[in-house]
């Protein structure tokens, strides 16, 4: 067993269980102190964009992940824990500020069917650690928003490396995952993906 420990806020069985037999020690807790000291930060989110935000809100999450990222402190964000890492999110018709750790807008996707449920396969970015051994695997989404443009390379200087992003196809092309030094997300569920997950999830917890 790894000695890793996890802290998750707002999480479910399914993923506590997932981080474990890969070998983590999982706390669900929402007290800072405990949130800045563990080896990673797992930011999971179902629901909307502005009620997941809400939750960050109330218990100080934005300056947790700011802070921990601020000192090279992992944190992986999961489905809307992903979301809420970009810049805002467009739901019906209303716009909400995320904690702009990149730039971008979560959006509606453009598919005559939602929510994307299911399945699919990734176009990984070339040299993905987060995806080693399952680059070519399925992983399961449940989600009708994404970010669904990369704006990086307007933003950054030529010294700063973009973060690694890892493309999904569903109506069009959406960010399925990203690696970005300690901060990692995908849009999709390793939890619920199967042994592909499982490896996903291992390769983060054996780089804490």
């Amino acid at each position: 067993m790894l000695s890793s420990s996890i802290t998750a806020a707002e999480t479910f069985v399914p993923l506590s269980g997932a981080l474990e037999r890969v070998g983590a020690r999982v706390e669900v807790t929402a007290e800072r102190d405990r949130a800045m000291e563990c080896d990673g930060l797992v930011v999971p989110g179902v629901g909307a964009f502005a009620a997941c935000m809400r939750g960050i809100e109330d218990v100080g999450g934005a300056s947790i992940i700011e802070r921990r990222l601020a000192g090279g402190r992992a944190v992986l964000g999961i489905c809307v824990g992903m979301q809420v890492l970009f810049s805002s999110g467009v739901e019906h018709g209303e716009t909400t500020a995320g904690l702009d750790q990149w730039p971008g807008v979560v959006e509606r996707l453009h598919a005559p069917v939602l929510p994307h449920m299911g399945w699919d396969t990734l176009e990984v970015g070339e040299g993905s650690v987060l995806f080693r051994g399952v680059e070519n695997e399925r992983f399961y989404f449940v989600h009708s928003y994404g970010v669904q443009s990369w704006e990086w390379s307007a933003q950054i200087s030529s010294v700063q490396r973009p973060p690694l992003v890892s493309w999904g196809d569903y109506g069009g092309r959406f960010m399925a995952a990203v690696e970005n030094g300690p901060l990692v997300a995908t849009q999709f569920h390793p939890e619920k993906s199967g042994e592909a997950g499982s490896v996903l999830l291992r390769n983060w917890v054996q780089a804490l």
